[in-house]
């Protein structure tokens, strides 16, 4: 694969907030909704890049939430893959907002067959 980026911008709601995902009581962006949103955009730069009937899964993600965004606030989120293999895809993930760096981190992806990757929910 060539050089793989990815960007992604929204502005938090309170679907977003930590009150509203149970990660705190504030009414500021929650960790969990920037994780979500570094997962959407990791996934999608590699979206349809393994051919009919194989996707990525989420397996790992290590990430640091430096400051908190404002309901609101604008934020995005940019992607780059950075490792690959067959089978794993390895990408460094940065969030920003108006102020600059909300977060940073790691997110490991793995590549499946859907149908196999179903069936062993059934196992």
């Amino acid at each position: 694969m060539n050089l793989i980026t990815n960007t992604i911008e929204k502005t938090v709601d309170e679907t977003m907030t930590a009150k509203a995902l149970g990660s705190g009581t504030l009414e500021v962006l929650g960790t969990p909704a920037l994780i979500a949103l570094m997962e959407e955009t990791c996934w999608r730069s590699v979206d349809g890049e393994f051919g009919e009937g194989k996707s990525t899964v989420g397996t790992r993600i290590e990430i640091k939430h430096l400051a908190p965004t404002a309901l609101g606030g604008k934020i995005r989120c940019e992607s780059e893959l950075t490792e690959e293999n067959p089978k794993r895809l390895i990408f460094t993930v940065k969030a920003y907002d108006e102020n600059g760096l909300i977060g940073e981190g790691v997110h490991e992806r793995a590549v499946v067959d859907n149908a196999r990757f179903l069936e062993r929910l059934g196992e």
